[in-house]
């Protein structure tokens, strides 16, 4: 029997008895004390207590929640929107870059808030943030044509991953075409550093093969580090002579590298970004207008690069283990690519102290909000 029908026997029981005479107060006894299984004295000094029913509150086990808090709630949410709806790890690690930022712009936080949020794990992250959630299960069409005519003087590199020298970059285009290939459209050359996670993005109007090599050549500029190795799928804007030309034709030839036909995963690093960088502000819509191309190029150039290489933690994969028929990996802290830059040893010193004059003037809500009144410019145009 349950505690529960125990205590809703015994009170039924002690009505009866209460009522009973003395002959049946005898048998009730003896019933009692067979169902409740208990002495015959011990049943009737329960049976002799006064019929009152008491609830007693219910206490929750353990320490009092400490993250159930509205403020909380709110500050985690705009924070996770603006870093464009991170997973727990790194927006734990942006926490400490926004939260200046969020009292600047929202409101000022109280030091018991903020030592929370300093404090706050992934998994009390999650926990908070689950019921906002939203899954993404969008996709778009390929538009990459393999170019057969150099594959034989350009080398395959598959060993990406483990690139410690800022300088490496994974490229790839992202094309605007909507539903449909046909006709021109805008397409977003898109390329990441492997060592330090520094993305730079680059509109150009349709898949020109000089353009790309102009496009490529304003990237190079405006990089914090110089470029060492150059690696691409076999799409046939990257695969030509004039980029051929580019990379070999300078005094220090950068080493140009493409990935297997048809195996996305060479390039993990930049088809990843593809998503988080590109699609999940512009979406899958076609461009088809040439003047998007400028205001595209206006807002990679400045809010863009700011946004994502200052204030967006992403993860690194600092090793790889097979055992049998599963793979182990491990990834380190997440940090921005602004703060890998700080970390590394093959940056030089100037570099860091520009970067870190810039970082001090810039404000990710704002960067974040310019961004969307940007885009939302560029639609309106469609």
């Amino acid at each position: 029997m349950s505690p529960i029908s125990k205590r809703e026997y015994l009170n039924i029981t002690k009505v009866r008895y209460h009522k009973a005479s003395l002959t049946k107060k005898t048998r009730i006894l003896d019933e009692f004390t067979a169902t409740y299984s208990c002495h015959r004295k011990h049943a009737i000094r329960l049976l002799n207590t006064p019929l009152v029913i008491i609830s007693k509150p219910y206490k929750r086990r353990g320490k009092p929640p400490t993250y159930r808090n509205l403020i909380i709630k709110k500050v985690l949410e705009k924070i996770w929107l603006g870093v464009n709806l991170p997973c727990s790890k790194r927006l734990k690690a942006a926490i400490p870059l926004w939260i200046d930022s969020y009292q600047q712009n929202f409101e000022t936080l109280s030091d018991t808030i903020l030592n929370l949020l300093l404090k706050i794990s992934a998994s009390t992250i999650d926990r908070i943030l689950r019921p906002l959630r939203v899954k993404y299960t969008r996709r778009g069409r390929s538009t990459t044509k393999p170019g057969t005519l150099l594959r034989k003087q350009i080398p395959i590199k598959t060993d990406q991953w483990n690139e410690f020298r800022p300088g490496f970059l994974e490229a790839d285009t992202v094309a605007h075409c909507g539903t449909s290939v046909s006709g021109s459209f805008v397409n977003t050359l898109d390329l990441v550093d492997i060592a330090t996670g520094w993305t730079e993005q680059r509109a150009t109007w349709g898949k020109a093969e000089h353009e790309v090599v102009q496009q490529i050549h304003d990237i190079e500029l405006s990089l914090p580090f110089s470029i060492l190795g150059f690696d691409s799928d076999n799409g046939s804007e990257f695969l030509n002579h004039h980029l051929l030309r580019y990379f070999r034709h300078r005094k220090f030839p950068i080493q140009f590298t493409r990935s297997r036909p048809y195996h996305k995963n060479d390039n993990a690093h930049i088809e990843q970004k593809n998503w988080t960088h590109v699609r999940q502000f512009l979406g899958y819509e076609r461009f088809d207008n040439p003047k998007i191309v400028p205001l595209l190029n206006a807002l990679y150039k400045s809010e863009w690069r700011f946004y994502h290489n200052f204030f967006c933690p992403s993860t690194k994969l600092i090793s790889k283990q097979r055992l049998g028929s599963k793979t182990i990996k491990r990834y380190d802290t997440p940090k921005t690519p602004f703060q890998r830059i700080l970390e590394s040893s093959y940056i030089d010193p100037s570099v860091k102290k520009n970067l870190s004059e810039l970082f001090q003037t810039l404000d990710p809500f704002k960067l974040h909000q310019s961004i969307r009144l940007k885009i939302k410019a560029i639609f309106s145009i469609l």
